[in-house]
């Protein structure tokens, strides 16, 4: 008599027939890839499909092809791009139009160049500074940003410094769903340049700017080494305090700046610092300051030198993502965290996902806070205090990098202090340009992913598709385990090799 097991097959077509040990070459279709590209890009609605596993000696070749198409993708999208980079000094300037669904009649002029004297090397990478400007007339706050980054603020650098479009109202504002799209529109073609150090962004600001760069740097952590604000303060609730693990957070205001409560705002953001980095040692840099006999103008050359010692680390130990809307927006991944459906679909309470990794281990806590008002000023809500309970509801994919993540061991994940996953994790094609599209960051092309479900209390790698049959060892040719080892009969569950597809026994 034959025997038989439970053999979950998962329509998954590995790049070879033979055993994985064989390490043939991916197979990429760079038609399909780029057509799915030019939609994301396009904001449209696309999905990509093509489980084919990489081997683990072909992963960073792999990302180089699929990041060598995005690329291309980028630089032949009918848009308007980047001006070429040229000497500062030149005032070289572009301008973009918004679009007029987020923002109508809205063009944004720039100017864009590196402050290196006489001249800058063509071929060498540079950090990037993106500088908001103030409130008052537009012209003028303009004319003062151009200034200061030619004179007093980072050297080299590459500097983008936009025009608000309408100086009035509500689009007076850096931070808007006009600008958010601005300001992804700089990092993606920023990305794909050849003269920007993509791990050494900032972004910055005086005033409305440091409104504006306050809530950014909390918003856009992930893409950031560094944010500035300076002669601003914002109620943390606009600009989450937590979010800024990993980068360089500077703060400076005047300590008789009381415009809008801007020294108590910047004061009590230093006491959550303070607390937060004696929590988490290593993880929030600051410098934030209250400045003794300054008001509303400072000192502002000590900023972008500070901020230009810090690299950004775009694969963190340590991620918190305090995940809230902007401008009735939210992002839809942070670091290496995609929401797939949110934990709270309430419009006061916030979905909280706090990840520690430590070898293959992933320890999420995924959280529920709310705020309420602790302190008014001006009618100004300044302070809150929170309460945070455990999320019951929720799904999210954690995607894994495999500098980070041992893929050829075990990968566990602790939800709320309990084990939901304890198994192998295969890097796919289509998690790989599937990331590449969401984040359009040459640090994240995930290889692998692994799928949570916290009302289940469950996860599973994103290249299973479950089909349960009953499928006898001997009909269907031979196993093979993840080294490419054959398997005669299977003794435990595990993840193994048949005919270049991915099966689980149970």
């Amino acid at each position: 008599m034959t025997m038989k097991k439970l053999i979950v097959c998962l329509s998954v077509a590995v790049a070879t027939i033979a055993p994985l040990a064989a390490q043939n070459s991916v197979t990429i279709n760079e038609e399909i890839i780029t057509d799915y590209f030019n939609a994301s890009i396009g904001d449209e609605d696309a999905q990509f499909e093509d489980e084919s596993i990489i081997p683990a000696g072909e992963i960073a070749s792999t990302r180089e092809r699929i990041w060598n198409l995005w690329k291309s993708a980028v630089e032949n999208y009918d848009e308007e791009k980047l001006i070429p980079l040229d000497i500062l000094e030149n005032r070289k300037s572009g301008s973009w139009e918004l679009p007029s669904s987020l923002e109508p009649n809205a063009v944004m002029p720039y100017y864009y160049g590196c402050n290196e004297y006489p001249s800058y090397d063509a071929e060498a990478k540079y950090p990037l500074f993106l500088y908001m400007h103030g409130s008052g007339d537009k012209a003028q706050e303009w004319e003062t940003g151009i200034g200061l980054s030619l004179r007093r603020f980072y050297s080299p650098g590459i500097y983008f410094v936009p025009q608000i479009p309408n100086a009035y109202g509500e689009y007076y504002r850096w931070a808007i769903q006009s600008k958010q799209w601005a300001w992804e529109k700089l990092l993606r073609l920023a990305f794909v340049s050849k003269n920007v150090d993509p791990n050494k962004i900032y972004f910055f600001g005086i005033s409305e700017g440091a409104y504006g760069s306050q809530r950014l740097a909390s918003f856009y952590a992930d893409y950031l080494a560094g944010a500035g604000p300076m002669a601003g303060g914002e109620p943390l609730k606009n600009a989450p305090m937590e979010n800024v693990a990993n980068i360089a957070f500077s703060l400076r205001t005047g300590a008789l700046d009381d415009g809008f409560g801007r020294n108590l705002l910047t004061q009590k953001a230093l006491e959550v610092a303070d607390e937060l980095e004696k929590a988490h040692p290593g993880y929030y840099n600051h410098y934030i300051e209250v400045i003794p006999d300054y008001g509303h103008s400072i000192d502002y050359k000590p900023t972008t030198p500070w901020l230009a010692q810090f690299t950004r680390d775009a694969h963190p130990d340590y991620v918190y993502w305090e995940n809230y809307a902007m401008y009735g927006r939210y992002r839809e991944a942070f670091y290496n965290i995609k929401v797939i459906e949110n934990a709270t679909t309430s419009s006061v309470a916030r979905a909280c996902y706090e990840l520690k990794r430590d070898g293959n281990t992933i320890d999420l806590n995924a959280k529920i806070v709310n705020y309420s008002t602790s302190y008014t000023q001006g009618g100004i809500d300044m302070y809150f205090s929170k309460k945070y309970s455990k999320a019951s509801k929720g799904k999210l994919r954690i995607y894994l990098n495999e500098d980070e993540y041992d893929l050829s061991q075990p990968v566990k994940v602790i939800l709320n202090g309990n084990e939901i996953f304890n198994g192998m994790v295969m890097p796919t094609l289509e998690t790989m340009v599937e990331s590449c599209a969401l984040f359009y960051d040459p640090e994240r092309l995930f290889p692998a992913a692994i799928d949570v479900d916290i009302a289940a209390k469950s996860a599973v790698p994103t290249s299973i598709d479950y089909v349960t049959e009953n499928i006898e060892e001997s009909e269907d040719g031979p196993l093979y385990d993840l080294t490419g080892r054959r398997v005669v009969n299977p003794l435990k569950d595990g993840v193994y090799i048949r005919n270049g597809k991915k099966i689980i026994i149970r």
